[in-house]
C-alpha cells in the first residue's frame, strides 16, 4: 500500500506523494523516450550513412544505469520491488506486520549503505576530475547511485512508520 492509499496519511502527504510520483514517472518516460530516440538515430546513421555520433553509445550506457535505478525507486514506491516473502506468508497475521517492518528495516539499511558508498564514489570521482564522455564528468553520471538508494531507504523507513500506524488504527 502506498502513502496515497493509506488511511492514516493526511492530504498534504498524499499530495506530496502524488507530486513525487509524477516527477519520477515523467523522468522515466523522458529517459526511456530519449534513449529510444538516440538509439534510433545512431542506428540510422550507422546503417545508412556509415557514421555515428561518438557520445551516443556511452550516453546510452549511462542512461541504462539511470533508467534501472529510477525504475527501482518507482518499484519501491509501489511496493513492487523484489521480495522473498515465503516466511511472512506462513506467519500468523499478527506477526506479518513485524516481519514486513523487519524486511523494510533491512532494505533501508542496505540502501543507506549503498547510498553512502555511492556518495563517496561520486565525491572521489569529482575530486579526480575524470571525464566520462563529451566533457561530462564521471561523477555526474554516477550521481544517480546515492540519490536513488537514499530515496529507496527513505521509502522503506516511511513504510515501517506507515505499517505501525495502520496497525494502531486497526486496533
Amino acid at each position: 500500500m502506498s502513502v496515497e492509499d493509506s488511511p492514516t496519511a493526511g492530504p498534504l502527504a498524499r499530495g506530496f506523494t502524488r507530486w513525487v510520483a509524477a516527477i519520477e514517472d515523467g523522468a522515466l518516460i523522458a529517459l526511456l523516450g530519449g534513449m529510444i530516440g538516440l538509439a534510433t538515430i545512431q542506428i540510422i546513421l550507422r546503417n545508412i550513412f556509415g557514421t555515428a555520433i561518438m557520445w551516443v553509445d556511452p550516453a546510452l550506457r549511462v542512461a541504462v544505469l539511470w533508467l534501472g535505478l529510477l525504475g527501482a525507486v518507482a518499484a519501491s514506491r509501489e511496493g513492487r520491488h523484489i521480495t522473498v516473502d515465503a516466511l511472512s506468508r506462513a506467519l500468523p497475521k499478527r506477526w506479518q506486520t513485524l516481519s514486513a517492518a523487519l524486511t523494510d528495516l533491512f532494505t533501508a539499511g542496505v540502501s543507506l549503505a549503498l547510498a553512502w558508498y555511492g556518495a563517496r564514489l561520486v565525491m572521489e570521482d569529482r575530486a579526480a576530475g575524470i571525464e566520462a564522455f563529451s566533457s561530462i564528468p564521471v561523477w555526474v553520471c554516477e550521481l544517480i547511485l546515492p540519490v536513488a538508494f537514499l530515496l529507496i531507504a527513505v521509502r522503506h523507513i516511511l513504510a515501517i512508520i506507515r505499517r505501525f500506524r495502520q496497525r494502531e488504527a486497526a486496533q
